[in-house]
């Protein structure tokens, strides 16, 4: 069981964030290729700083490496391969959000929500291995969770969805990864072993968002010295975090 609310205060920080990503979408887009850069730092950061030593910890205590870079390896495809068939992206012309989905109704919008319960649920097992992992997963959820809410206004309103509908469906974007990190205040203590797959798991997940998704979208339009200073800066950000913080 946790025992502190700081996986809540995450949880609302995440449900802003969608529905701030939403509004944003909406009148501020040429800031987005700067935000979108630092987040992809960010994600980079938390893998290579703080998901990445966690591990390491646990092969230490005796899990066998192999498993925890077999998960890598399937949350990283798993996420490919849910959003090539579930919600197939295109480019997006003219335009820093590149996500469009064809086939908007109800198996595209739960997928959105279930994506977004697996963040919530990933920053709730965060905090079940130890604070600095679970902060670590919420910035990194957050930054792209503040992506969702764009993406999620975007595909609907391209695709001569009503305003309110894409309101009604944001907000359900949004309560997800709420809804997540509560059901993990349901789980038990976890072994090592399912801390240490999980982590390989939600490092491979990370890895393809900040590599397959965030990044390509904050530079769909031009690359600039600008943005990639950006990304370089979101993965010091985190570095310095992790090691004097």
């Amino acid at each position: 069981m946790h025992n502190n609310l700081l996986p809540i205060i995450f949880a609302v920080c995440t449900f802003c964030s969608t529905l701030i990503g939403g509004v944003f979408a909406l009148g501020f887009r040429r800031f987005l290729p700067k935000i979108m850069g630092f987040a992809a730092g960010v994600l980079l950061g938390v893998v290579a700083f703080d998901i990445f030593p966690e591990i390491i910890e646990r092969v230490k205590a005796g899990l066998g490496s192999t498993a925890v870079m077999l998960a890598l390896v399937v949350g990283f495809l798993l996420f490919h391969i849910l959003e090539k068939t579930l919600v197939i992206h295109h480019s997006h012309e003219g335009d820093y959000v590149a996500h469009h989905h064809p086939h908007v109704g109800v198996l595209s919008a739960l997928a959105l929500i279930g994506h977004s319960l697996m963040d919530g649920i990933g920053i709730g097992l965060g905090f079940h291995v130890n604070p600095v992992i679970g902060v670590a997963v919420g910035i990194a959820v957050i930054s792209h969770d503040f992506t969702d809410g764009m993406n999620t206004v975007s595909l609907l309103l391209n695709r001569n969805n009503s305003t309110q509908r894409s309101r009604i469906f944001l907000f359900f974007d949004a309560l997800a990864p709420v809804i997540g990190v509560l059901v993990t205040y349901l789980f038990v203590a976890p072994s090592n072993s399912f801390i240490g797959l999980y982590l390989g798991f939600f490092a491979g997940f990370l890895l393809y968002i900040g590599a397959s998704d965030i990044l390509p979208e904050a530079h769909s339009k031009e690359s600039s010295i600008s943005t990639i200073a950006l990304t370089v800066f979101g993965t010091l950000v985190i570095f310095v975090i992790t090691r004097f913080v």
